[in-house]
């Protein structure tokens, strides 16, 4: 199998800014439109969506470190493993290896909390890796926020390389 036969195969389109591929293949039919719902993220909330997310081995093919304000879970389907990294607010980070090696201490989903910056590439020699990710409540173009290298650096400069690997940004460090 190849990365081009999964993207022709699933509909995938590529994902902008972020990186990677992917196609959105759920959306609720309720809306969460409480006072607190509309307080807290400042609109009213489609309760929860799902996408494909395919990583290729290329300049594009990483997620990009980027905020979302709602949970996001993860789940790995198929491919090569993948390294997420997650920065949180404290200054701690944490990398996870999701794929199918159980027994190695790969997990096939995981759960990123909200306001959790993030990011993940495919492990090194990896080609392609294709996972799903589901959001609850539902995303929208509004919650997405692409992390700065800049701030990154600045609240977690212990970890430089990492925030360079999995930021698009051409200054100069």
């Amino acid at each position: 199998m190849k990365p081009e036969d999964i993207i022709k195969k699933l509909d995938l389109i590529p994902l902008a800014n972020e990186g990677g591929y992917y196609r959105q293949t759920w959306v609720s039919d309720f809306i969460l439109d409480g006072s607190n719902i509309v307080s807290h993220y400042g609109e009213k909330k489609i309760a929860g969506t799902a996408i494909y997310f395919l990583l290729v081995n290329s300049y594009e093919g990483f997620s990009a470190l980027h905020t979302l304000p709602t949970t996001e879970i993860y789940h790995f389907y198929l491919g090569d493993p993948v390294q997420l990294s997650l920065f949180y607010n404290n200054g701690s980070v944490k990398n996870i290896i999701l794929g199918q090696d159980i027994l190695s201490n790969e997990l096939p989903q995981i759960t990123v909390p909200p306001s959790v910056t993030q990011g993940s590439a495919l492990v090194q020699g990896g080609k392609w890796a294709l996972l799903g990710t589901t959001m609850a409540p539902g995303y929208s173009d509004n919650d997405f926020n692409l992390a700065s290298r800049i701030e990154m650096l600045k609240k977690y400069p212990e970890n430089k390389e990492l925030i360079i690997s999995l930021t698009r940004e051409k200054q100069d460090l």
